[in-house]
């Protein structure tokens, strides 16, 4: 089982970015995405069942975040808009097999390498 991030960069604040994370191996009940800030915990961004007709997003997320399931390629999207700079970290995609979109790290048995994202002022 392989979870593989990508779509991070540098943006402005205001502006936009679409993570992916491409999974192989298995599909799972469950897929989210978190992120860890310098000096910061994990937190749980935004989480969805593997068909994407179950959703949940953390208070931050809310109104400027998406996730997404493309499961003909077996990919996890998060667009993220309206980006500030408090938004920086580095993101990490997860799979669990509970169902449960759950906001905890112990929730998720899989996880990416992360991808940094960065939001200039």
């Amino acid at each position: 089982v392989q979870l593989q991030a990508s779509g991070g960069g540098l943006v402005q604040t205001g502006g936009s970015l679409r993570l992916s994370c491409a999974a192989s191996g298995r599909t799972f009940g469950t897929y989210a995405w978190f992120r860890q800030a310098p000096g910061k915990e994990r937190e749980f961004v935004a989480a969805s069942n593997w068909r994407g007709s179950r959703k949940y997003y953390a208070d931050s997320a809310k109104g400027r975040f998406t996730i997404s399931r493309d499961n003909t390629k077996n990919t996890l999207h998060l667009q993220m808009n309206s980006l500030k700079s408090e938004d920086s970290a580095v993101y990490y995609c997860a799979a669990g097999s509970s169902g449960i979109l759950g906001t905890t790290r112990s929730d998720y048995n899989y996880w990416g390498q992360g991808t940094l994202v960065t939001v200039s002022s």
